[in-house]
């Protein structure tokens, strides 16, 4: 069964950076899509950036666009989330997924996938 490996997440204040990084040596092989999802407490999880189509496409929540980059290893074995400017409403448990998404109609739903266990991404104001 596929595992992934999130790290990299901290307690950061407002204006800082973290590098997020998710490790899914086989994702190739059973997924097309890897991205990051994050929770609050007593929030919904969404969907903050994937990349699929071997990387040459990438989607992003609008709340972070222009702020995180998500990008993948040449050997598409390491996901990597960049994130900049971070602010207090970023603050959350950050997952990496690895799921299947249909060619030509990117879906957030990665309920079906592969998960890891979560990373605490902190921000102080």
């Amino acid at each position: 069964q596929v595992r992934l490996a999130e790290s990299g997440g901290g307690s950061v204040q407002a204006g800082g950076s973290l590098r997020l990084s998710c490790s899914a040596p086989e994702y190739t092989y059973h997924t097309n899509c890897v991205g990051w999802f994050r929770q609050a407490p007593g929030k919904e999880r969404e969907g903050v950036a994937a990349i699929y189509a071997s990387g040459a496409i990438t989607k992003y929540a609008d709340r972070v666009k222009g702020r995180f980059t998500i990008s993948q290893d040449s050997g598409k074995s390491t996901v990597y989330l960049q994130m900049n400017n971070l602010r207090p409403e970023d603050t959350a448990m950050y997952y990496c997924a690895a799921w299947v998404v249909t060619p030509g109609y990117f879906d957030w739903n990665a309920d079906s996938g592969y998960w890891g266990q979560g990373t605490q991404v902190t921000v102080s104001s």
